[in-house]
């Protein structure tokens, strides 16, 4: 009899089925049972009927095949809750499945069980909202466990699943993977599809997954990357991720690395500055690549992008504003509303412009090297209530510089991974490794360097599990 879920990576979980030494019932039952006892808050919705039956008839061949997965709340699964985070949509039902989900779970063989917690529309990189109150980070109850994806991360790094899913428009796999001490990838642009029914503006929001090893991540693509016919900018198919994986770090000693903390933007914490940079150089001097020197100043976008994406979320309200306004967040109110008042033509085109200085920024830093280095987060995770009462935050970390970090390689589409790197203060810190578009191989290859050679807790020491 399985006690606890399983504590390792899922594909270690996915040998244990194989091997006969677990199986994919006992697993769900154990996972079931710790959710319920669980006061992380990770989870908002649970199906364990319909779980159950797909545990059961479970094909461990299949490269996840019985591993219990958590789904986003932010996504769609058919027959279940499809609130986007949000009051306003408490009673709504999704009448379809997205693409990487079901491919996942045909392709793959993941058991999905339930929907993770997530901030309201996925516009704010906290762990709060008013429809599901406040996702704990398992590293220490009170503290963020960072957003949009913080229910998966929390998930994962809570003992309770080995695998959910996730997605990043701004940093929301890398943000709560950094605060929850896991790996988080953002693949370059199009690798996973988005479809079907795919939202194109602003072309920043990638999909992904919350794990606790590379290999996962790999395996993950693996199953789920490749084109799609309902997202018209996914990528063709590319096989062999796991199989590959390690293959690339040999090619790459010479090859020039930048390591810049701040990534010229942010205002970063000067121990979390000294431990990316002593990380950054280990990396270095473990790969032979050569350290060099890049000015970088990424630019901010500013109010007027900011603005200017509140335009999906207003078309997704579809004539419910500003009725609606009081079931809403209220920092997401108050972006309708400056919206509404204040986004122009002149905004929209300065918007545009500043988007094409943040490529040629990003461009510019690639000419002088391949590798670029930095903090996840500018900080350990701040309080996990600062949202719904800012003064909680009194002198501690707070989520205004957080997403400075990430957001360029979002806006620019490159492909960039979070590792964890240590703890400060008891709380995970993260670094950044970016390349070039289409360079995920490379990229998950150095952070197999970076696991092997400072092998990361898989699930949080303070976990209830």
């Amino acid at each position: 009899m399985t006690d606890t879920p399983w504590q390792g990576d899922a594909c270690s979980l996915v040998d244990a089925f194989r091997k006969g030494d677990r199986s994919p019932a006992e697993e769900l039952d154990a996972t079931i049972a710790a959710i319920d006892a669980s006061e992380l808050n990770a989870f908002t919705f649970l199906d364990p009927a319909a779980a159950k039956a797909k545990a059961l008839a479970a094909d461990v061949h299949l490269p996840f095949g019985g591993v219990p997965f958590g789904v986003k709340e932010l996504g769609h699964y058919a027959g279940w809750p499809d609130t986007e985070a949000s009051l306003v949509f408490a009673d709504r039902t999704a009448t379809y499945t997205e693409t990487s989900i079901e491919r996942a779970e045909l392709a793959g063989g993941v058991v999905p069980i339930g929907l993770t917690a997530a901030s309201e529309f996925g516009g704010l990189n906290v762990s709060v909202s008013k429809l599901n109150g406040v996702t704990h980070n398992p590293w220490q109850h009170g503290r963020t466990a960072g957003g949009s994806s913080g229910g998966s991360a929390a998930a994962v790094a809570g003992g309770l699943v080995t695998l959910a899913s996730g997605g990043d428009g701004g940093g929301s796999i890398r943000i709560p993977a950094g605060f929850n001490g896991q790996p988080g990838m953002k693949g370059t642009a199009g690798r996973i599809p988005r479809g079907p029914r795919t939202q194109i503006h602003p072309m920043t929001v990638v999909t992904g997954v919350m794990c606790r090893s590379i290999r996962d991540i790999c395996r993950y693509y693996d199953v789920v990357a490749g084109y799609d016919s309902r997202d018209p900018y996914s990528l063709p198919k590319v096989e062999g991720w796991e199989r590959g994986l390690g293959s690339h770090l040999k090619s790459l000693r010479g090859a020039k690395v930048a390591i810049v903390p701040d990534l010229g933007i942010a205002k970063v914490n000067p121990a979390i500055v000294d431990m990316v940079r002593e990380a950054g150089e280990f990396l270095a001097a473990d790969i032979g690549l050569q350290i060099v020197e890049v000015d970088l100043a990424f630019p901010g976008l500013g109010f007027e992008w900011a603005l200017g994406n509140l335009a999906s979320l207003y078309a997704d309200l579809d004539g419910l504003w500003p009725e609606c306004r009081d079931d809403l967040t209220g920092e997401i109110s108050f972006g309708l509303r400056m919206a509404e008042k204040h986004y122009s033509l002149d905004m929209m085109a300065r918007s545009e412009t500043a988007r094409t200085a943040a490529n040629e920024a990003v461009a510019a830093a690639f000419d002088e090297a391949d590798i670029i280095i930095s903090a996840t987060n500018p900080d350990v995770a701040f309080a996990a209530e600062t949202y719904l009462h800012l003064e909680v935050a009194g002198e501690e970390a707070g989520p205004e510089n957080n997403g400075a970090l990430t957001i360029p390689y979002n806006i620019v589409g490159n492909p960039s991974l979070q590792v964890p790197i240590g703890q400060l203060n008891g709380l995970p810190v993260g670094m950044q490794i970016a390349a070039r578009h289409h360079q995920d191989a490379l990229v998950l290859d150095l952070g197999l360097a970076v696991e092997r050679e400072r092998p990361w807790p898989l699930v949080a020491p303070a976990a209830p599990c």
